[in-house]
């Protein structure tokens, strides 16, 4: 008896589709030269979470129900008397992504999730670090479909950082885009 292992969707997607693009499009001699998605980098601030410390919990829930991987509370480094914040109190929450979820996770994201932001017109395509990361903010929880809303209560936003190894940004553009990524202005070729 053969067990066959599961690819996620947007893996094959990749390997069948997107390299050999990427490999025309910037004529690169190896396989091993096509940027790939390395993690995705999930973080979350928890506004109030210095009063109420159930918040974290919530947050940490919450992220844990969106990416299907348990997220752990982030501390503050420092002391800032003026937001009555000591050392290692918990501030928020964060998850990386990595192999089979990180893939799962971004086909998600790209067919379910943006499609449910009110008035969306596409992500901005100018928020690349210059070294091939692409950073994204969300203002609301409730664009997953994991997240309850008669659960909620309160609306908060999070940052996506995809973290590929493309070395400048037009390769981790059109690593993105080919991988499903509906940006706002799509650059002409």
């Amino acid at each position: 008896m053969s067990t066959i292992a599961y690819k996620p969707r947007l893996h094959t997607k990749y390997k069948d589709e997107v390299v050999p693009t990427l490999m025309k499009k910037f004529q690169y001699k190896s396989i091993m030269q096509v940027p790939r998605l390395e993690k995705i980098c999930l973080n979350r601030g928890v506004n109030g979470a210095v009063a109420d410390k159930k918040m974290i919990d919530v947050a940490v829930d919450e992220m844990t129900l969106i990416t299907g991987q348990k997220a752990v509370p982030t501390m503050s480094k420092k002391d800032i008397s003026n937001f009555k914040l000591r050392k290692n109190m918990p501030i928020g929450a964060r998850v990386t992504l990595r192999g089979t979820k990180m893939y799962e996770f971004l086909d998600r994201f790209v067919s379910a999730s943006l499609p449910r932001v009110r008035d969306f017109k596409g992500v901005n395509d100018k928020s690349f670090d210059g070294r091939g990361n692409y950073t994204l903010g969300v203002t609301e929880q409730i664009i997953f479909p994991e997240v309850d809303i008669d659960k909620i209560t309160k609306i908060t936003g999070m940052d996506i950082t995809f973290v590929t190894t493309a070395n400048t940004n037009e390769e981790a553009y059109e690593l993105l885009k080919e991988m499903g990524m509906p940006f706002k202005n799509m650059r002409k070729d």
